[in-house]
C-alpha cells in the first residue's frame, strides 16, 4: 500500500521505518527538521515535493500537533483527494473537530479515522504503539493490517471521533500523575526526603508506574528528559480534555488544577521542554 506521511517527526518517523520494514510504499514530505526525512530517505522512502504530490498516496497518514494544524493540512490536502483514499489523524485531537472533518471527506469518498497512540517514540521505533481508533467498521478493517505495522494493541471504540474522546480520557490519567508525582517530588524536596530511597520505595507499592519510572528515574542521575512528552503537547491536551469533560458535565476541580499546572508551566516558557522537567529544581530559572 502506498502511504503518503506528513509529520516525520519523534513518533512519526518510527512508524514510517516500521511501514517501510513492512513492504509499504512511502512518501514523506519535509517540514522544520529534514533529518528524520533523509534517514527515511535512505531507507527507501521517497521525498514529495509538496501536497499534491502526498495526496497520490492511498493511505495519508497525519501526525502533527493539533485539531488546527491537522484541519489547515486537510484543506491544503483537499483539492487533490480522490474517493476511495483514506485519512488517518494519528495526533490527540478535539473530537468534535475530528467529526467534522470525517464528515466533510465523507461527501469525497475519502474515509477518516482518528488513529491516537498510545506509547512514545521508543514504543514508535520499536513497532509496539497501542492505537485508539474511530472509524466506520469499513475503513476500520480496511486500516487494520496498516496499523499492525507499528502497534501491537489496536482497538476501535466506535465512529470518527471516538478514538480521540478515548485518547483525551486516557491523557488526562496520564498528565494527572504526571502533576502528582512533580508536586509529590517537589514535597519531598522540601521536607529533605531523599528522592532515590523514597523512589525505590515507591517501585514496591502501589505507587509504581510508568510516569514515576519515566520520570524520577533519570532524574536520580540529573536526566529531566526522561518522559518525552512536551509540557506544551500536555497543555493541549489537557485543554482538548477539559472542553470534552465540561460538554460530558463531568468537569471537576481536579480538572482545573491539572490543567493549571501546564497553564502555567507554558506561559511561564517552558512549552518546549519534557513534562519530567516539572521536577527540575532549576525549572523556575530558566527561561
Amino acid at each position: 500500500m502506498h502511504i503518503g506521511l506528513i509529520g516525520a517527526g519523534m513518533m512519526g518517523h518510527g512508524m514510517a521505518v516500521n511501514l517501510l520494514k513492512h513492504g509499504h510504499a512511502l512518501s514523506v514530505i519535509a517540514h522544520r527538521n529534514r533529518a528524520p526525512v533523509d534517514d527515511l530517505v535512505a531507507r527507501g522512502a521517497t521525498e514529495a515535493r509538496d501536497l499534491a504530490a502526498i495526496a497520490s498516496a492511498d493511505v495519508i497518514l497525519l501526525c502533527v500537533t493539533t485539531s488546527k494544524v491537522v484541519a489547515e493540512t486537510v484543506a491544503g490536502l483537499k483539492p487533490h483527494l480522490r474517493p476511495g483514499q483514506i485519512i488517518l489523524d494519528s495526533g490527540t485531537s478535539a473530537p468534535d473537530a475530528t467529526r467534522r472533518l470525517a464528515s466533510d471527506l465523507k461527501s469525497l469518498g475519502v474515509a477518516y479515522a482518528d488513529i491516537p497512540l498510545t506509547g512514545g517514540p521508543e514504543q514508535a521505533e520499536q513497532g509496539i504503539l497501542g492505537v485508539l481508533c474511530g472509524a466506520d467498521d469499513q475503513t476500520f478493517a480496511r486500516i487494520h493490517p496498516l496499523l499492525s505495522a507499528f502497534a501491537t494493541t489496536i482497538k476501535h471504540f466506535g465512529p470518527p471521533g471516538s478514538g480521540h474522546t478515548a485518547k483525551l480520557i486516557s491523557n488526562y490519567l496520564v498528565t494527572g500523575m504526571v502533576a502528582l508525582v512533580s508536586e509529590a517530588f517537589g514535597a519531598a524536596r522540601k521536607a529533605q526526603i531523599d528522592w532515590k530511597a523514597l523512589y525505590e520505595v515507591m517501585l514496591n507499592g502501589s505507587g509504581n508506574s510508568g510516569v514515576l519510572r519515566k520520570m524520577v528515574e533519570p532524574a536520580l542521575k540529573g536526566d529531566f528528559d526522561g518522559y518525552r512528552f512536551a509540557l506544551g503537547n500536555a497543555n493541549k491536551d489537557i485543554g482538548y480534555y477539559a472542553e470534552l469533560a465540561a460538554k460530558l458535565g463531568c468537569s471537576s476541580h481536579l480538572t482545573d488544577s491539572v490543567a493549571e499546572i501546564f497553564a502555567k508551566a507554558v506561559e511561564t516558557g517552558h512549552g518546549g521542554r519534557n513534562v519530567s522537567h516539572l521536577l527540575d529544581p532549576a525549572i523556575d530559572d530558566v527561561t
